[in-house]
């Protein structure tokens, strides 16, 4: 697989710093509207802590009238030049590589964000994240209601995940639903590679995604999941994302999230 380097084009801002999404998003009486945010990287690139702490402040981010729900997935690539990323997985790298060849990239690269599969940018751009953030906000998109429901017998709970129908309106005949456990926050001390003798913090660490259902245009959706421990996303840090998207990885046209 080939990937790039990408020099860092801005200084990490805040995302407030940026008044064109504050325009967008200002007025009490708009309802929230969730984005999701995914950012591709490695603690193998050392382009990525930047990217890393920009998503850091959109995970942290009050703004009225959006959520942003951001997911970090950690791509395997960079594994062989002497740094093993813990967090990584040659899933993410093959979802990378799904939006490289829609979005008609010549390669992949770290950091990369991509905002409801619609717009991907370099990941440490702070300028970018707020034009596309704005954008975003202009589309139309889809109920997601995620309520935890305990278990009376044995630990953990279960997921209840209800979504709105899917109307023509979105311009698809169907779309998949996704669920995505993450941890809140993870550290690693990295011996080796080009961020040797750094440590470095990440947020929304994603464990696994899979895919959970379809839904067809005219439907609703809902459907009840056992939450997987196992996966070592556990209650004190871990949520849960789930997530509608068109067919083949296109725009994501819903999403909520709930911590465990």
């Amino acid at each position: 697989m080939r990937f790039f380097l990408v020099a860092i084009l801005a200084l990490v801002l805040p995302i407030t710093a940026d008044p064109f999404v504050i325009d967008q998003v200002s007025s009490a009486s708009k309802p929230t509207t969730p984005l999701l945010i995914e950012l591709f990287t490695s603690e193998g690139c050392s382009s990525c802590p930047p990217a890393d702490r920009l998503l850091e402040r959109l995970d942290g981010q009050s703004i009225q009238g959006v959520e942003l729900i951001v997911l970090s997935e950690h791509v395997d690539y960079w594994n062989h030049i002497g740094w093993k990323d813990p967090y990584s997985s040659a899933f993410y790298s093959a979802r990378q590589q799904t939006y490289a060849n829609r979005f008609r990239l010549d390669s992949v690269y770290t950091p990369q964000i991509v905002i409801d599969g619609t717009t991907e940018f370099v990941g440490s751009d702070s300028a970018a994240a707020n034009k596309a953030i704005g954008n975003a906000l202009r589309l139309q998109k889809l109920r997601v209601n995620l309520s935890l429901v305990p278990v009376i017998a044995g630990d953990g709970s279960r997921l209840q995940v209800d979504i709105g129908q899917l109307e023509s309106s979105f311009g698809m005949r169907g779309a998949e639903v996704y669920i995505a456990y993450a941890l809140n926050r993870a550290e690693s001390q990295v011996s080796a590679g080009e961020n040797a003798g750094h440590k470095l913090a990440h947020v929304s660490v994603a464990k696994k995604i899979a895919k959970i259902g379809e839904i067809k245009n005219g439907e609703k959706f809902s459907s009840a999941f056992q939450l997987d421990h196992a996966l070592g996303v556990d209650a004190k840090n871990g949520r849960v994302i789930v997530f509608v998207q068109e067919p083949h990885q296109g725009r994501v046209i819903g999403v909520a999230l709930t911590h465990l």
